[in-house]
């Protein structure tokens, strides 16, 4: 099989790159594919040497699959090459998660929205991933009238320009302006600012939880209220969600949906310090939940912690499970003789 990674030399993509090596696609060919300045480069993958090819050569390869983190002005130009030539593309950035004849996929949750005339997927952002992911069993067996988020988001969420920016700061040294990733110091500090500012105040990162939630769980009815804090953390997000219900639960019921929902590890024993934390998700795939109780000021309502490798699961491993899960309902639907 031919796949391609769009992006490849960015942090989504070299991770795309390492989680298609573990999950078995170390001999097929892949197309790694960057800007025009990235072209040349050389990349390690499943034991040999990738040279980084422009996004034009790519499309011209027809591969299969294109698996995109290049930006959304990117995904705009050149997801519609690909899948005029029978691509299937699947995008990790926000050109396309609006786009009502887009699907929007977490596959634990709507592979089904997947029709076989779809040729671009979106994959939503990394705080709706993890968030929908863990509240995915909640919403299917009480279903969700209000959640309430704050978010913990590692500065790896931001990109390598973040990572320097933390490690110029950890050791003491100036930076140019023009070199940051952020308006503040982000060493011993966090603020509560990710993406661009709305005219309704809230941010573009704050807005998607909004949308992405909705449109995951195709319901409008559900309502969102987002703070989205940037902290000095490289192991991913973490989120403090305050969950409404529309109907009463058993904390024992939900921890059981919890413990049988594929992709989420329960750790949640206070007693013995055992709750999810970034440093533990660190490179895992999972989404951990913890910090389960009931909140005192109203019925029907739960409060919990949840945390992933925005990398990983809020990112690559996602993309790279939908691809999985397109694959194996083709292999059903027409399988080998």
């Amino acid at each position: 099989m031919k796949i391609a990674v769009i992006g490849a030399t960015g942090l989504v993509g070299r991770e795309m790159l390492a989680v298609l090596a573990e999950r078995g696609y170390g001999q097929d060919e892949i197309i790694a594919a960057a800007s025009e300045r990235s072209a040349g480069k050389e990349l390690e993958f499943a034991g040999r040497t990738l040279t980084v090819r422009t996004v034009e050569e790519a499309v011209s390869e027809k591969p299969e699959y294109a698996i995109f983190s290049a930006g959304a002005a990117a995904s705009r130009q050149y997801a519609p090459m690909f899948a005029d030539r029978g691509t299937v593309v699947i995008d990790n950035s926000s050109a396309w998660r609006k786009d009502p004849d887009v699907p929007l996929v977490v596959p634990e949750i709507n592979i089904h929205a997947v029709g076989g005339h779809h040729r671009i997927i979106a994959n939503p952002n990394c705080s709706t991933i993890q968030m929908v992911l863990a509240l995915s069993p909640l919403q299917r067996e009480y279903g969700i009238r209000r959640i309430v988020v704050a978010t913990y988001q590692s500065i790896t969420g931001t990109g390598l320009r973040a990572i320097r920016q933390l490690e110029t700061e950890e050791r003491g040294q100036q930076q140019p302006e023009t070199e940051k990733a952020y308006p503040h110091p982000i060493h011993r500090n966090l603020f509560p600012h990710g993406g661009d500012f709305l005219e309704n105040g809230y941010t573009t990162e704050e807005q998607k939880l909004i949308d992405e939630t909705r449109k995951i769980f195709a319901d409008p009815s559900i309502e969102v209220s987002p703070t989205v804090v940037r902290v000095p953390v490289v192991g991913g997000h973490s989120e403090a969600v305050n969950v409404e219900l529309r109907k009463d639960f058993d904390l024992a019921h939900v921890r059981r949906l919890l413990e049988a929902t594929p992709g989420v590890v329960l750790q949640d024993h206070p007693s013995a310090n055992l709750y999810p934390m970034p440093i533990t998700a660190h490179r895992r795939d999972e989404v951990f939940v913890g910090r389960l109780r009931r909140d005192p000021s109203q019925p029907n309502t739960l409060n919990l912690w949840v945390v992933a490798d925005n990398l990983r699961k809020g990112a690559a491993t996602n993309a790279v499970q939908i691809m999985q899960a397109l694959i194996a309902r083709k292999n059903q639907q027409h399988p080998t003789t």
